[in-house]
């Protein structure tokens, strides 16, 4: 009996939370940037607006760290690149695009990659998902992490007590999210997903200027961040799962014409 008691204790120590680790441990649903099921990266963004770095202070600047390039294509790892992002500060947002739709497939259909340099100093942002670019529909986010005290500006969060929340995994390693989770929600269609927005969680506790999840808790993560690389840093946008339009009739012809042309070749 003391030895099963034991066990428990160290269980419970390791996952406070009812979510998946960080990385490396198991159970974890980080993906790697080099995972083979990513099939693409975004390759256009499509607009930016950053937020201030300290959301409480009136003359605080815009966050500045980064371009709209810097999220372009794959993700970074090496701790040199680690500053090719583009900051958002407090509740800026940022929208991509894919070159083909994202759409809802097995398992997980993208990921976006921040770039924290450990597991526990975890800037989040909440994602949200278009069709036409007019319509954006946000995941339903969770974050189990206390509210009684804030977490300072260089504060450790736990990823268990983080669901649906960008900014849960290390550098090179990205949050999955799965279109499945949006079914039934109006406005969008699953099946082509042409925008992902970005938005960072601010992460005050105070109600002034706090922002919250899906079931009404408030967001607790490193605040304030009062420079340059304030608020999420993006760095990519990964796809699992996207939609490859059906060949148009001017294709479909050439194609048609070169396999009659080695069949004639042939005889």
């Amino acid at each position: 009996m003391r030895f099963v008691l034991s066990v428990v204790f160290v269980v419970s120590a390791a996952y406070a939370g009812p979510y998946a680790p960080a990385v490396g441990q198991m159970g974890s649903t980080a993906v790697s940037k080099n995972d083979f099921r990513i099939v693409g990266w975004a390759t256009s963004v499509i607009g930016t607006l950053r937020g201030p770095t300290n959301s409480s202070d009136p003359n605080s600047l815009p966050a500045s760290q980064g371009t709209e390039a810097d999220v372009l294509g794959m993700a970074d790892t090496d701790i040199s690149d680690s500053f090719d992002v583009l900051s958002l500060g407090d509740g800026g947002k940022i929208t991509v695009a894919f070159a083909n739709p994202i759409t809802n497939g097995p398992g997980a259909d993208f990921a976006v990659f921040e770039n924290s340099i450990n597991d526990t100093f975890l800037e989040l942002a909440f994602v949200e998902v278009s069709t036409d670019g007019n319509t954006f529909v946000r995941f339903p986010a969770v974050s189990l992490t206390q509210t009684n005290t804030q977490v300072p500006s260089f504060g450790s969060i736990d990823t268990t007590n983080i669901h649906n929340l960008a900014g849960k995994y290390r550098r090179g390693y990205g949050t999955l999210f799965d279109l499945a989770d949006l079914i039934g929600k109006p406005g969008i269609n699953l099946e082509q997903i042409n925008f992902v927005r970005v938005v960072d969680v601010i992460g005050c506790i105070n109600p002034a200027y706090a922002t919250y999840d899906s079931l009404g808790n408030k967001v607790n993560d490193p605040w304030t961040t009062d420079f340059d690389t304030g608020g999420f840093d993006l760095d990519a946008v990964a796809v699992l799962n996207q939609l490859i339009p059906e060949p148009g009739a001017a294709t479909l012809l050439l194609f048609g014409g070169a396999l009659l042309a080695r069949r004639r070749r042939a005889l």
